[in-house]
C-alpha cells in the first residue's frame, strides 16, 4: 500500500465535514456536536501545520490523489515528549491495510523526527478492528478504563520509543 500523508489544505473541507458531522463515530472520539462549515475553515485556516505551535498535528491520507482518511497527533508534550494518535478511515477503506501504514507513517515522524518517547491511544473496548491495529502495531495495552464513555469502556494503548 502507497499511502502518504500531507498536511490539511482548504479543498479538504468537504471531507473534514463529513468525517467530523458523523454522529457514529462520536463515541470513539473527542467530538460530542455537530460542526459547521465556518468552524472547520476556521481551524484549516489558522492551523499551521507546526505540532510546536498549535499542540496538535492533523494529517491527510491519500493514496493515487484519493483522500482515505486523517491522523492525527494531539495532546503533545513536548516537555515529556508524548502524544496521543486519533485516526478516522473512511470506511471503503477500512481492513486494507491504509490504518497500518499511516500508523507506521506518523509513528516514524514522531519518534525520529519529534524525538517523542511515546505514543498513546484510547481505544474503545468494543472497537476490535482498532485494538487489533494498534496490537498488531507493538502497542501495549496499559489501562483498562472503566466506564470511559457512556457507550462503553476503554483501553489506554502505549508504544514506547525504541
Amino acid at each position: 500500500m502507497m499511502i502518504k500523508l500531507r498536511k490539511i489544505e482548504p479543498s479538504d473541507l468537504p471531507f473534514l465535514y463529513q468525517w467530523e458531522n458523523d454522529a457514529s463515530s462520536w463515541a470513539d472520539g473527542a467530538n460530542h456536536n455537530p460542526l459547521s462549515q465556518q468552524d472547520l475553515r476556521n481551524y484549516i485556516e489558522s492551523t499551521t501545520g507546526d505540532i510546536y505551535r498549535d499542540g496538535q498535528l492533523r494529517l491527510i491520507i491519500v493514496k493515487d490523489e484519493t483522500t482515505l482518511g486523517c491522523i492525527d497527533l494531539f495532546d503533545f508534550d513536548p516537555r515529556n515528549r508524548r502524544a496521543a494518535i486519533g485516526m478516522y478511515i473512511i470506511p471503503e477503506a477500512r481492513g486494507k491495510g491504509v490504518g497500518k501504514e499511516a500508523l507506521k507513517q506518523l509513528e516514524d515522524y514522531a519518534f525520529g523526527f519529534l524525538n517523542l518517547r511515546l505514543l498513546y491511544a484510547t481505544i474503545a473496548t468494543q472497537n476490535i478492528p482498532c485494538s487489533t491495529l494498534y496490537k498488531n502495531a507493538g502497542y501495549i495495552p496499559s489501562s483498562p478504563l472503566t466506564h470511559w464513555t457512556l457507550e462503553s469502556d476503554a483501553v489506554f494503548w502505549l508504544k514506547m520509543n525504541k
